[in-house]
Formats: C-alpha cells, structure tokens, sequence
C-alpha cells in the first residue's frame, strides 16, 4: 500500500466547491412515508383555530403561524401567513429522508425552519445531488435526485444551476485532468469516479491512470445507479429475487433476521431470501433496513400532527422495502471493490495548485444568481432572484 500524506489527495470541499446545509424542517408532521397522512395532516391544522392551531403547528424561534416568508422555488404552496390560512394541502413531493429512505414532505416554506431555497432553485430532472452522511461505517456519500434532509453532512450539487448547466467544479480541474487521462470527463463521470474513490476523510484521489480512471468511473456508476433507483429495477444475480413468504401483519412490533435462512421476519411476516449484506448495511452510524421499518412502524405523541400515520403497514410500503433489500445487497458487492481506489497514488494537490486549478475563487464556494423567473414572495408579493 502506497504512503498516503494529506497533500496527495484534495478534500471534496475544494473540488466541489459549492455547498448547502441539509433542510432544516423544525418540527416532524410535515413530512411521512406517505403522502395521504401529509394531505389529512394538513386538512386537521387547517380546521384548527386559535391556540389549537399553535399547538399543532409547533412553533419554533424560525417558525409560528405568523412568520412571512416567500414561496418555496418551484413549487406552489402559498405565502398567506398561517394564523389566516386556508384552502388544500400543497402536493407532497418526494424527499430523502434518512439514507435509502425516500419519504414524502409538504412543500410549504412556512412549514420549514430552514428550507434552503438556493438547493430547490437547482434541484431538477437534471440535478444529482451529493449528500456527506455522518461518520461511521457505510458509505460517506449519497447521491440522489431528491431535496434530502439528513443531517449533519454538507449537500453538493452537481450543477450550479437548473437544467444541468454549469459543473459545480473546481474551474479547470476536468481540461487538467483531460491533459492526464487523454479525453475531457463529463461532470458524471467526475462525480462517479468520487462516489468510487472517497476516503473516510472526504478526500478524493485522483488518477492520471486512464485504465484505472474507467474502471472507477464505471464502479462509482453504478453505485449513482443504484442510490438514485433511475431506470431498470435492479435484480440481484442468479434470478434471485426477495419475495413476501408469509404476509405481513397490519402493524408489525418484532421485527428480527435470522441469518442462516436469509430471513425477514415482521411479525408472523416473512420475506426471502435476504441476503445478509442488505440486512448489516449501515450508513450514517444506524442499520438501514432496521431504521427504514422502524419509521414506519413507530407511533407519535398522541394528538400530534405527526400522531396521524396509516391504520395498517402499505402495500407501497412493501414494494419499496423488497427493492431496498435488493439495492442493499447489490451495493454491499461494490464496497469492496473500491479499495484499490483509496489506496492509489494519487495526483497531489501540489499539481493541482501549480495549474491554478486550486485553491477555486470564492465566487464558486457561493451560489450562482438566478435570474430567469419571478418568485413569489411573502403575502402573493413577486420577488427577483
């Protein structure tokens, strides 16, 4: 294994150079597994009045019920203050919620402590968006399509701007690498061969090895396949295919995995075959299948917003949870095989700032400004951005 010093591989702040803090939401009730408890969440707080209406919505010091605030961009929630509001719910959209999680989440600016508007003016069909999770074992990025809202890692979009314009790279680093690798990478190309060869650390070394650059790009790509469940559902190999052996209950309370028969056990509930690599996959600290059913098994303070969930376990829920196993298990094959890029030889830094590649001007720490559409602001005000 090559000696590895600090300066031999840049961190990913540096060759991502624009960031955004996760959403910060305040309070639980505006996001759930599904979207019919938002709508009935939403319909409760909107026939409550007074003091009742308070008490369900939580405030908080960034948040009561007579916060201004504008709309969220690209959606159209409305910016009456709460204390007066009325009329439906805004329509659920779908959020990351914890990693491998995806939930549902009211779009309503009034809703959020901390929403991040700069994240939703870029977050299109086009965006891919990388997510730092918490240290621990498991995978320190995520790559999605969706908003996230997992704490405490820095979100990185993979353009600066809607529509998939603009690299939110360090300027210069794909032509420097090009001169190495003998063609121009494509910002997915940059961004699968980081999700390959990302160190605990969040440094990335980089090659100038072109063989040793597509074998990463193609490993980290389908890692970004699998994380963003985009296009053909992934089948596990050898026609293996994990199936509901014995319905699941209503609302099932034990959950527990028996090993030797790669078996998921909810209850009376059984699916198979687990393998048992989806069953440990960790990330962020927590095993992922465990926290996925716990959410949304788990019961609220009753009286809440939050209190008001499904009766009995979906069948959506079911669909999602034989694809995650499936995701799992398929993405603990690749965790191996991205050894060989942590331990390379990097190109160091030192190339890099000889090239004016590093360190990036700060204009590209910060936003870009866009100026292409109106915003509603607060109270049916329109704003500029």
């Amino acid at each position: 294994m090559p000696s590895v010093t600090p300066d031999d591989a840049p961190p990913l702040a540096d060759l991502m150079p624009w960031s955004v803090a996760p959403p910060r939401l305040g309070r639980r009730w505006p996001t759930a597994p599904d979207p019919a408890s938002l709508r009935t969440r939403w319909d409760t707080l909107m026939k409550a009045e007074g003091a009742d209406r308070e008490a369900l919505f939580e405030p908080t010091r960034s948040r009561t019920l007579r916060s201004a605030v504008g709309g969220l961009p690209g959606q159209t929630s409305g910016t009456q203050r709460l204390a007066r509001a009325s009329g439906p719910c805004p329509e659920p959209v779908r959020v990351l919620h914890a990693p491998f999680d995806e939930q549902w989440l009211i779009p309503d600016h009034r809703l959020l402590d901390a929403a991040r508007p700069e994240l939703w003016r870029v977050t299109d069909e086009r965006q891919i968006l990388v997510v730092e999770t918490a240290e621990g074992p498991g995978p320190r990025l995520l790559a999605t399509s969706l908003v996230p809202l997992l704490r405490p890692g820095r979100v990185r979009p993979l353009y600066r701007r809607p529509g998939g314009t603009e690299p939110n790279l360090a300027p210069g680093l794909l032509e420097h690498l090009a001169g190495r690798l003998g063609h121009l990478p494509t910002p997915e190309d940059f961004l699968a061969w980081t999700l390959a060869a990302v160190r605990p650390d969040l440094t990335v070394p980089l090659t100038g090895d072109a063989g040793l650059w597509s074998r990463g790009v193609e490993l980290g790509g389908r890692s970004l396949w699998l994380m963003r469940r985009d296009g053909e559902r992934p089948k596990l190999p050898g026609g293996r295919r994990p199936y509901v052996r014995a319905p699941l209950p209503t609302r099932p309370l034990d959950v527990r995995y028996d090993r030797d028969e790669e078996t998921l056990h909810l209850d009376e509930g059984r699916i198979s075959p687990v393998p048992p690599q989806a069953w440990d996959f960790e990330a962020a600290g927590v095993r992922v299948l465990e926290q996925w059913i716990a959410t949304r098994t788990a019961e609220d303070e009753p009286g809440s917003l939050a209190a008001i969930r499904p009766a009995a376990w979906l069948q959506t829920w079911t669909s999602e949870l034989l694809e995650l196993i499936t995701v799992l298990a398929l993405l603990a094959e690749v965790e191996p095989q991205r050894a060989e890029l942590e331990t390379l030889d990097p190109v160091p830094a030192a190339e890099l700032r000889a090239a004016g590649v590093l360190p990036v001007p700060e204009a590209a720490r910060r936003p870009a400004t866009v100026l292409d559409h109106h915003e509603e602001g607060p109270e049916g005000q329109f704003a500029l951005v």
